[in-house]
C-alpha cells in the first residue's frame, strides 16, 4: 500500500508537537501540501526547515471570530485533521467556567468552527474530501481528573457521527480516532520513570506498552486515503487493545 497525497491540500490543527506535528510531516511526505496551525510561532518555524511541503499559519484556534477569518483566507482543503486539543486535570468540586469554556472552545468548538468552513469549500467544489477528527480513549473510559476533558472528547465522537451523516451525501468522509496514552507533551507524566498511572495505564493494556505518534500518525493517513473510501463516521480506539478490557 503506497498512499500519495499529490495534488491535494491539506490542513491540520495542533500541528506544532506530538500527533499534529507527526501527521504534518507523514502528509508532507506523502506529497500534499500541508497548511500547519499552531499557537506556538518556533514550532511552525521548525516545521517549515522540514519539508518545503509545509505552510504555517499562527493562530489559536479557540478564538472563535479570528479562527474563521483565518481559515476562510487560505483556500482550498482536501483533507482536514482536527488535532488541536488541551488537557487540564481538575476534579469535580474544583472546576471553573474557564476550565469548561477553555477545555471546550479548542477542543469541540473550534473542530465545528473550522470543519464547517473546509466542509463547504469541499461542497462547492464538488469533489467530496476526507477529515479526521483527533479524539481519546476518555471519551468512554474515565479516570480521576478527567471530566472536562472526557466530556469534551465524548462530545467530538457524536459530532464525528452526526458530521458523516450530513456530509456523507457530498462525499465528504468524517472519521475519529481515540488514541490512548501517546508519547506527547500532553502525556509526559505518564511517560515518567516510576510513573504510577504509566504503569496502571501500561498494565492495563494487552499489548503491554503504551503509544507512540506515529502510531495515530499513520492510521489517520490511512483513513484520509482512498484506501478508506468506503469508511465514514468510526470511532477508531488506538489503544493496544487497552478499551476491550472491563
Amino acid at each position: 500500500m503506497n498512499i500519495q497525497f499529490d495534488g491535494k491540500r491539506a490542513l491540520v490543527t495542533g500541528a506544532g508537537k506530538g500527533i499534529g506535528k507527526a501527521v504534518t510531516i507523514r502528509l508532507a511526505e506523502c506529497g500534499a501540501e500541508v497548511v500547519a496551525v499552531s499557537r506556538t510561532q518556533s514550532d511552525l518555524d521548525e516545521l517549515q526547515t522540514i519539508n518545503k511541503n509545509i505552510k504555517t499559519v499562527h493562530l489559536d484556534v479557540g478564538n472563535w471570530e479570528s479562527t474563521k477569518s483565518a481559515i476562510e483566507s487560505i483556500g482550498p482543503i482536501d483533507l482536514l485533521v482536527n488535532n488541536a486539543a488541551i488537557m487540564k486535570p481538575v476534579n469535580f468540586g474544583n472546576m471553573t467556567e474557564q476550565d469548561i469554556d477553555e477545555t471546550y472552545s479548542i477542543n469541540l468548538k473550534a473542530i465545528i468552527n473550522i470543519t464547517q468552513i473546509v466542509a463547504n469549500g469541499m461542497k462547492e467544489r464538488g469533489k467530496g474530501g476526507s477529515i479526521v477528527n483527533v479524539s481519546s480513549i476518555g471519551s468512554f473510559k474515565c479516570t480521576h481528573y478527567m471530566g472536562i476533558y472526557g466530556s469534551s472528547k465524548g462530545a467530538v465522537d457524536q459530532l464525528t457521527r452526526c458530521m458523516a451523516t450530513e456530509y456523507g451525501p457530498h462525499n465528504i468522509r468524517v472519521n475519529a480516532v481515540n488514541p490512548t496514552a501517546i508519547r506527547t507533551n500532553m502525556a509526559a507524566d505518564v511517560f515518567k520513570e516510576g510513573s504510577e498511572s504509566g504503569k496502571m495505564f501500561t498494565e492495563r493494556t494487552p499489548l503491554k506498552r503504551l503509544g507512540e505518534v506515529d502510531e495515530v500518525a499513520y492510521p489517520i493517513l490511512f483513513l484520509l486515503s482512498d484506501y478508506a473510501s468506503l469508511i465514514s463516521g468510526i470511532i477508531m480506539p488506538i489503544d493496544g487493545g487497552m478499551t476491550n478490557l472491563f
